[in-house]
């Protein structure tokens, strides 16, 4: 009896009778899926020869996201960086806005080759002080003696030259090995306002403006008596003749001390001034 294509699903071939038997299809709809497709797999190589080597998926162009950060990582992005966004270069961006950038990170291993590398730190650094309370060095966790240094980072980045002013922050030992072989800026706490030592050009300068200022005011009122010099002539006589009747006579002197006029207190002053504001 000839099996029918309808009932019949795959054929077996067994290399030593060489005999050839047949699946029911209500057997293979039962197997799942990974199990049916290793069966056809088993069956193509006893019918048509080869190696299970052979139909395994070769990984070597897998990438996972940390290797597409780093293909495509940039230590500052810029206007011209961001030009041409794809997926790749998007999730880069991702994973440095999420970094913090006011402290680096350094690794000091070749600094007798003039060579640092420096990166910016993560949340978790961040939380643990890593950098900023304790030594920036990558393979140092001293807390004592911490300075802070400019240094002006160059580096060469997807073949382009690039510079960026970083700061960290270094015990006494590796900041020695940070200015091996020279010097970098220190960089120092500023004073405040208050404790600020005051500069002597300063008051000079204010005498000088007081001094024209006063020159000023001088010649404006001499020209003033200059003109009301003849009106103050008629106006000073009869002045002295008021002050003469209304001044004290000499007599007077002599009757006693002279009566003091009551001080007003505080609270009256700022009564008058404030009722001379609303007036």
């Amino acid at each position: 009896m000839v099996p029918n294509v309808f009932q019949m699903m795959s054929l077996r071939l067994k290399c030593s009778k060489k005999h050839i038997t047949y699946f029911p299809m209500i057997f293979i709809s039962k197997l799942k899926q990974y199990e049916r497709h290793k069966k056809f797999v088993n069956d193509y190589i006893l019918y048509y020869g080869g190696k299970i080597e052979d139909f395994r998926r070769s990984g070597a162009n897998d990438k996972t996201d940390l290797d597409v950060i780093r293909e495509n990582h940039r230590f500052l992005w810029n206007e011209d960086d961001e030009a041409d966004m794809n997926w790749e270069k998007r999730l880069a961006k991702k994973y440095y806005d999420k970094l913090f950038k006011e402290y680096c990170i350094a690794d000091l291993s070749r600094y007798k080759e003039n060579k640092f590398g420096f990166r910016w730190r993560h949340e978790k650094e961040v939380i643990s002080g890593k950098g900023q309370f304790s030594c920036g060095n990558k393979h140092c966790d001293e807390k004592e003696g911490l300075k802070s240094w400019e240094v002006n980072f160059g580096y060469v980045e997807h073949g382009e030259k690039r510079n960026a002013l970083v700061k960290l922050r270094l015990c006494p030992e590796c900041s020695y090995k940070l200015n091996f072989h020279h010097r970098r800026k220190e960089v120092k706490a500023h004073k405040r306002r208050g404790t600020a030592v005051p500069n002597s050009k300063e008051p000079k300068i204010k005498k000088t403006k007081l001094s024209c200022s006063a020159k000023k005011k001088s010649k404006k009122k001499t020209h003033k008596d200059q003109v009301s010099s003849e009106d103050s002539d008629n106006s000073d006589k009869d002045s002295d003749n008021s002050d003469a009747q209304d001044g004290p006579s000499d007599a007077d002197f002599w009757k006693g001390p002279l009566q003091e006029a009551d001080e007003k207190s505080r609270e009256e002053e700022f009564d008058e001034y404030f009722q001379d504001l609303f007036l």
